[in-house]
């Protein structure tokens, strides 16, 4: 921070800071989304799987033992598939919140940013009517010096 900066520069600062917080914040919740997706996905692959297996066992003749192990874990696999999916659901929950709190620190830096735009063109403006009055007092300055010098 600069010594002339404004307690509206350092408003801006601290919200870059916290807006890019919420960004890296944002991306690591999507990047675990993506990794409980990848589980759940996989996990719905080996079921199918698992399920083709049994089909085929069934076909070719399976004992009663053997079909409840597959069937015991079939059942395994479909509460591990629902509970995946809850993770994936109370995941995909997170990054929404993520997102919101981005977009909240987003819209607070933009507001510090008009509010910084409006006082650069309000001090432009009162440089351009200072300037004006200035060249005004000089261009006087200098009619009065001609009718001075006219009159002697």
């Amino acid at each position: 921070m600069s010594a002339n900066s404004s307690p509206l520069d350092t408003l801006i600062e601290l919200a870059q800071g916290a807006r890019d917080q919420a960004g890296q914040a944002l991306a690591s919740e999507r990047h675990n989304e993506q990794q409980v997706a990848g589980q759940l996905e996989a996990l719905h692959g080996y079921r199918l799987e698992y399920a083709q297996k049994l089909q085929q066992a069934m076909g070719d003749g399976i004992d009663p033992a053997s079909l409840r192990n597959y069937q015991q874990f079939l059942d395994s696999l479909d509460a591990a598939l629902q509970r995946a999916q809850q993770a994936l659901k109370a995941q995909q929950q997170r990054v929404s919140q993520r997102q919101v709190q981005w977009q909240q620190e987003q819209r607070k830096l933009s507001s510090y940013g008009t509010l910084a735009s409006r006082r650069q063109q309000e001090q432009q403006r009162h440089e351009a009517r200072q300037e004006g009055r200035l060249n005004d007092e000089l261009v006087n300055g200098r009619l009065a010096r001609a009718r001075y010098a006219s009159d002697m």
